[in-house]
């Protein structure tokens, strides 16, 4: 297997609604960043891959719209994956692998104040038993938080304690959406939105972008003082079908850590909870210790562009890194209903 490391990586400040601004704009600042910090000059850059999903925006093909945030010139290898960023990543690192190329940008965008996001991904479920139910996402999370709530393996105020001390966390992220000060009493006083989830476990409509630049062995080491090395990167799925699996754990998760290297070691894991009750499921997934520090940029709950809080997750790690808070990291992203689909990344210092 070839080393692989990430060299860069800029996300745009996470806002509730970018309307100034369509994804050719957000994207060219974080691009340009990216590029720029890497060290690579962007014609040497071998592979450019994105993730996205045309049904945020609205209209088909929007992912080859947003190729014009790259430039006309040079000319590139281009791919794009319908899912989180953090899938481009992991098909950037299988290019690596091949020997094709040596080095790849990533990026990832998504804008949910454009429409009814937990309707929208409505349109992933099974056509023909689930979708006529027309269950939105926060309906599926909360059947999946009150299966884990019979089966006493978490409670509500457990829940509140991740989101107060997920806001705490996010008062030192600049481009955080949600933080500061909370009480768990005052979050546990709320009404329902989805019984029982309560405003404070869902994560904030957020518009964003982020983008990556990765390298293979050597040059990693000549365009980088610190490179953050990929140790180990799997992905695995559960049964679509959230009706015939146990909500309350996460084996594909469980191989996933794995497969990656598994989670011996971790001083901070960036873990991809869109929802308060889900981090419980991920931390028993992995056999996370109370020694880990468990999502110090805030996490999901502070801010959850879509399509782009995958690999920001990853991104948040390697910062934890670059800033020496870490030696060794855990990146987690999901996709699909009630933590269907999922992706872990070990990181490591050189």
């Amino acid at each position: 297997m070839r080393d692989v490391a990430i060299v860069s990586y800029a996300q745009t400040p996470y806002q509730s609604s970018v309307s100034a601004q369509n994804e050719v704009e957000m994207l060219m600042p974080i691009l340009s960043e990216a590029v720029e910090k890497s060290g690579i000059p962007r014609k040497e850059i071998g592979f450019t891959c994105s993730g996205s999903t045309d049904y945020l925006a609205g209209q088909s093909f929007s992912f080859v719209m947003a190729v014009d945030a790259l430039g006309a010139w040079p000319p590139i290898r281009e791919s794009h994956v319908e899912m989180d960023g953090a899938w481009a990543l992991y098909e950037s690192w299988v290019k690596i692998q091949t020997g094709e190329v040596d080095s790849a940008l990533i990026f990832s965008f998504g804008r949910q104040s454009m429409g009814d996001l937990p309707s929208v991904l409505c349109l992933q479920l099974d056509p023909y038993v689930l979708q006529p139910l027309h269950p939105d996402g926060i309906s599926l999370a909360a059947l999946q938080a009150r299966a884990l709530l019979d089966a006493g393996k978490s409670s509500e105020r457990e829940w509140a304690q991740i989101a107060v001390r997920s806001r705490a966390d996010a008062k030192d992220n600049p481009d955080a959406l949600v933080k500061g000060d909370a009480d768990v009493d005052a979050f546990l006083a709320e009404s329902c939105v989805a019984s029982p989830l309560r405003p404070h476990t869902l994560p904030p409509v957020t518009d964003g972008a982020a983008a990556m630049v990765i390298a293979a062995g050597d040059l990693a080491r000549r365009v980088s003082e610190k490179p953050v090395w990929i140790r180990g990167i799997d992905h695995r799925l559960d049964p679509h079908m959230p009706g015939v699996r146990d909500l309350t754990v996460s084996p594909s998760t469980a191989k996933a850590t794995e497969k990656a290297g598994g989670a011996a070691g971790v001083e901070v894991a960036e873990l991809h909870a869109p929802f308060a009750p889900q981090e419980v499921i991920l931390r028993d997934a992995m056999g996370l210790g109370s020694d880990v520090k468990i999502n110090p940029s805030g996490g999901p709950l502070a801010a959850h562009p879509m399509m782009v809080a995958g690999l920001a997750r990853i991104g948040e790690a390697a910062r934890q890194i670059w800033g020496g808070k870490a030696g060794r990291a855990l990146a987690h992203a999901t996709q699909g209903p009630c933590l269907q689909q999922n992706l872990v990344t070990i990181l490591e210092a050189d």
